[in-house]
């Protein structure tokens, strides 16, 4: 075992302190617990909130490290500004992202500095065996460009999940030393906030937690957007129907009206001609015509049949004369196919940029040509100059371009 896998004393001391003064802190301090600031609902929201964007996170920094990173399902807590030194006793790392677009508000992630070091140093290309302390300019800048991907992919499933556009701004990183004061200052002027913490493993080298930040206003503005639009929505129609039954009650008289007007209207239908003999202008006023009402009366009315113009006049080509050069101009859409694959829902939500997606196509295999989706041909594929080509190897037999035409 290495000192990583060991808690140091700061951290002993810190669990203890979570564990023993938990609630008589909060209420000494003024703070509040979860229960009473977020109600049962709003937790379950939160955390299937952060469960769904935080899994997007997970996949885009699994893909930035080409490590396995699996983030568990989050607990939802509250934390006093002044719990921050029992909280985070030693040195942490957080990622500050502001909402642009969709939302108002900041979104601040809090990890150790030991597991920004071994992120840092995957990105960099090392095995993540970190022996320094201390976070360097480039540490910092990878840190930074790792927690820019998971929280761009997190903004992505926040834009699925709430229906609207989501953007952040460019991420800010501070390192947070609670003890002597120093990387509070961007977090914003609360006095308590919405804790989400996730458990964070990369492979062998982290086994730690990840932490989301959040105040009450931005964490009951994200339940209200989840859940108040549809609860409007419901709520509406709700109140109508309550009230429905008492304008409805006035109509009710005028039900047999109906069918008092709709009375002549059988009687007339019969004696409607034909659409095949109805004449031009057929309603208005004609010589010779009757003007009876209700079909009394008979009429003489001439039908004659409709003559059509002769389509073998001139402008169409003759039997003889019709060949394919009328079809050489007809444009078609050539398509060259690498591969397919078939993905679940949940799947394509959590794609993000630098994602890898199999296609059922191995190495080296022709790929498909197809005319207008049909599969008329197989190639390689090319090089010409900067520009991709496909050179032709084989063509599909004609019986099998024609039952796929079919």
């Amino acid at each position: 075992m290495t000192s990583k896998d060991y808690l140091s004393q700061e951290e002993i001391d810190a669990l203890l302190n979570q564990s023993s003064g938990g609630e008589d802190d909060a209420s000494a301090s003024g703070g509040q617990s979860v229960e009473e600031l977020l109600t049962p609902l709003e937790q379950d929201a939160l955390g299937e909130i952060g469960n769904i964007t935080f899994g997007s996170a997970a996949t885009a920094l699994s893909t930035l490290l080409g490590k396995k990173v699996d983030i568990t399902t989050p607990t939802v807590s509250t934390i006093p500004r002044d719990h921050f030194e029992a909280e985070f006793p030693i040195p942490h790392v957080a990622v500050h992202v502001s909402y642009v677009e969709g939302f108002e508000g900041i979104n601040s992630l809090v990890i150790k500095s030991h597991d920004a070091q071994v992120i840092a140093d995957l990105m960099l290309g090392g095995e993540g065996n970190v022996t320094t302390e201390e976070l360097n300019e480039i540490h910092i800048s990878a840190v930074q460009e790792a927690m820019n991907q998971m929280m761009g992919s997190s903004a992505t499933s926040m834009s699925t999940i709430f229906n609207r556009m989501v953007n952040i701004s460019p991420p800010g990183i501070d390192i947070m030393d609670v003890k002597n004061n120093s990387g509070v200052s961007n977090l914003p002027a609360e006095n308590i906030f919405v804790k989400i913490s996730f458990r964070l493993k990369i492979g062998d080298l982290i086994d730690s937690s990840i932490m989301q930040l959040l105040t009450v206003p931005f964490a009951k503005e994200l339940v209200r957007s989840l859940m108040g639009g549809a609860s409007e929505d419901q709520a509406a129609p709700a109140e109508q129907t309550a009230s429905a039954p008492a304008p409805q009650a006035q109509p009710a008289p005028q039900a047999p009206a109906q069918p008092a007007y709709s009375a002549p209207t059988p009687p007339v239908a019969p004696q409607t001609p034909p659409m095949a003999a109805v004449p031009p202008g057929y309603g208005a006023p004609m010589p010779g015509y009757p003007q009876t009402l209700g079909g009394a009366g008979n009429r003489n009315v001439n039908v004659n049949p409709v003559q059509f113009a002769n389509f073998q006049g001139a402008g169409y080509p003759q039997g003889d004369e019709t060949n394919l050069n009328l079809l050489l101009d007809i444009p078609l859409k050539v398509t060259v196919e690498l591969g397919r694959t078939q993905k679940q829902i949940k799947d394509i939500l959590e794609l993000s940029q630098g994602s890898i997606i199999e296609l059922d196509k191995l190495a080296g295999e022709p790929v498909d040509i197809l005319v207008n989706n049909k599969l008329i041909a197989k190639g390689e594929v090319v090089v010409i100059d900067e520009n991709f080509g496909v050179r032709v190897t084989d063509i599909v037999s004609q019986w099998d371009r024609v039952q796929k035409i079919q």
